[in-house]
């Protein structure tokens, strides 16, 4: 039986390619034959738009499956780039003031998820900026995070209260919680200051700083206008390179801890 990771894609600080990294990470991986599945938990729904789905068009979504009025089947889209997607609409928006009043309101997330969990090797979730109850059934149903960050002085003040952040998560929702990886995202090698604050966090967090680093590409932030990850936008250019990569590296990371067996 192989053993499916849960991976919640989350920084408190917008703009550092969280739903870039989710979508073209989950596109990536499944062309390397994992079986992906990318929830979308952002009610901005960028990472429906940027798989090909119209979000406007997209019902029931993740909100009608947090609130228990669907079945994760009912939800579940097939995208044409070879995952599956829970889809997010400004719906979703509405399900922080409904949560509050539900039971086990923090898990409801993993709980749906708990039928399905078999079907799939990867689970992605795009996180919204913020710490909220969305954020925190992403964290609750997550194995480990994926933290992508700009190499900026204000990342690093971020950054520190994501840890702390995420201490609280696992002392009081959920326990095997673990930084999976921090993913430097529009890389600029000319800048010093983006030398100094990558060194900085090779220094503090070691072997939990992916080796590969997301540059600064055209073709990348092109790609969701067109609805499509950049891999399929254009196979060829840096930025679906490096995606390609770093889904070797997850799969490199997962082979030499042995979790791919369970």
């Amino acid at each position: 039986m192989r053993k499916q990771k849960i991976f919640a894609v989350t920084n408190q600080k917008g703009g550092v390619g969280k739903t870039t990294t989710a979508v073209n990470l989950s596109a990536s991986l499944a062309a390397l034959g994992q079986r992906v599945l990318m929830i979308d938990l952002d009610p901005q729904g960028n990472a429906t738009t940027g798989c090909g789905v119209h979000k406007r068009e997209a019902l029931p979504t993740v909100y009608q499956l947090l609130i228990g009025r669907s079945t994760f089947a009912e939800v579940r889209l097939h995208t044409e780039f070879g995952f599956d997607i829970l889809p997010a609409n400004r719906e979703l928006a509405g399900a922080e003031v409904e949560l509050i009043q539900m039971e086990r309101r923090e898990y409801r997330l993993r709980d749906a998820l708990a039928p399905a969990l078999a079907d799939y090797d990867f689970i992605l979730m795009d996180c919204p900026p913020a710490l909220n109850l969305l954020t925190v059934n992403g964290l609750a149903a997550a194995d480990s995070v994926i933290i992508p960050m700009q190499c900026e002085y204000y990342a690093l003040e971020g950054l520190s209260d994501l840890v702390a952040t995420l201490k609280k998560v696992r002392s009081h929702l959920n326990s095997r919680l673990q930084i999976e990886g921090l993913l430097r995202t529009m890389y600029d090698p000319r800048s010093t200051l983006t030398q100094q604050v990558s060194a900085e966090l090779d220094s503090h967090f070691g072997d939990k700083v992916y080796r590969t680093i997301i540059p600064r590409n055209v073709r990348l932030a092109e790609a969701p206008s067109y609805a499509k990850p950049v891999t399929f936008f254009d196979r060829n250019s840096r930025g679906a390179q490096a995606y390609m990569a770093l889904a070797q590296e997850v799969l490199d990371r997962r082979a030499a801890t042995g979790e791919s067996q369970q």
